[in-house]
């Protein structure tokens, strides 16, 4: 569902966003047309010779397209590099929680991972960006990030912190449920949830949700207990992690959640890379990340018919519900955000303005 708002309505509503910025006293946000309608719309030269680099991620094998697309990676790698290595872990077989692993990717004990961002902002709380509501609105808008400013300065931080972010895998996903469908901000409350990013959790809570939060890899358990009654999540974690056999109620096409999960590679393993190897890396990233585009499109178009053939219900997230959910989020999540560091505020700013770029110089095309 698409909802079209002119491009002088948007600028406007950035520039007033700005302004209230800027104003003293506590930081605050307004709620402007101009994201609904984008979301309605010392080297050695031998490094790796001999060694296998352990890929380690959390999502079932062959099943969940991060797991998929990591072997089109290896694939791509092998017929660039011959002596470059790899071998993947899936379903957490190497028996390092997805929490821990930020720590094991520092401490160089596992050389690669797909790992969700907003699992490390404790650490690095700009990484909430990948978990603001409604902030990356669909599949086009992510891609226009790649290679942008904001791509740069993630990179740059996750350098700064012993990793590097080698893929930009962005999955789409909803609100999955065990009972009543979720809709509007009061729909959730009184219920459990559990969102990923603690941002993103804030504005559940502000709704009146409770929160419980656990990686992906605990959810099913949750909701079979009655631990939760509502998730939000990817379709690939869904799909994946056979959530189906629990909710009972799907609401898509909301565009509030978006999982940014790439691949990266500990920083100690990437400088002990030649600089060949080096572009051998990135140019499999490049062909990955094509793959992965390609399949969340498609996984998209096919929820309606996976989720029916499981009997989960199915609803479409109003105009007018997802308006309240955007309003309920920018003066909750991107207004913490925004006030973490200045770092932070310009990642926002900057984002917001290069949808706005992106997007309004194509529909003049």
């Amino acid at each position: 569902m698409a909802v079209i708002v002119s491009s002088a309505t948007r600028a406007r509503g950035l520039l007033e966003l700005q302004r209230l910025m800027a104003q003293e006293g506590n930081v605050r946000i307004l709620v402007f047309a101009c994201i609904g309608s984008l979301v309605l719309w010392g080297i050695s030269p031998q490094a790796g010779l001999g060694q296998e680099f352990k890929i380690s991620h959390q999502w079932a094998e062959g099943i969940d397209g991060r797991d998929r697309a990591t072997r089109v990676f290896v694939q791509e790698v092998a017929a660039r590099a011959t002596e470059l290595k790899f071998r993947i872990y899936p379903n957490s077989s190497l028996q390092i929680r997805p929490t821990e692993l930020f720590a094991a990717l520092q401490a160089n004990k596992v050389e690669m991972a797909v790992y969700p961002l907003t699992y490390a902002v404790g650490q690095v709380p700009e990484f909430s960006l990948a978990g603001l509501p409604g902030l990356v609105p669909h599949l086009d808008a992510a891609r226009a990030l790649k290679n942008s400013e904001i791509h740069t300065t993630l990179q740059s931080l996750a350098e700064a912190h012993g990793i590097r972010i080698l893929t930009w895998w962005w999955a789409p996903g909803g609100f999955f449920a065990k009972g009543q469908p979720i809709s509007g901000p009061g729909s959730v409350r009184g219920l459990k949830m559990r969102a990923a990013d603690p941002l993103f959790e804030l504005t559940l809570k502000q709704a009146g949700a409770s929160i419980a939060s656990m990686p992906s890899t605990d959810l099913y358990n949750a909701m079979s207990a009655g631990e939760l009654d509502a998730i939000a999540t990817t379709y690939e974690a869904f799909m994946s992690l056979r959530l189906f056999e629990q909710a009972k109620v799907a609401t898509l096409g909301s565009s509030l959640f978006m999982g940014f999960c790439p691949l990266v590679m500990s920083l100690q393993t990437w400088k002990s890379l030649t600089p060949e190897q080096r572009t051998v890396i990135e140019d499999a990233a490049d062909v990955a990340d094509a793959y992965f585009d390609t399949i969340e499109r498609d996984l998209t178009q096919r929820m309606e018919k996976i989720l029916s053939i499981n009997s989960v219900a199915i609803r479409r997230m109003t105009k007018e519900d997802y308006s309240a959910w955007l309003e309920l989020a920018q003066q909750t999540s991107w207004r913490e955000y925004a006030s973490t560091n200045p770092r932070a505020r310009a990642l926002l700013f900057n984002s917001v303005e290069n949808f706005l770029a992106r997007f309004d110089d194509a529909a003049k095309n």
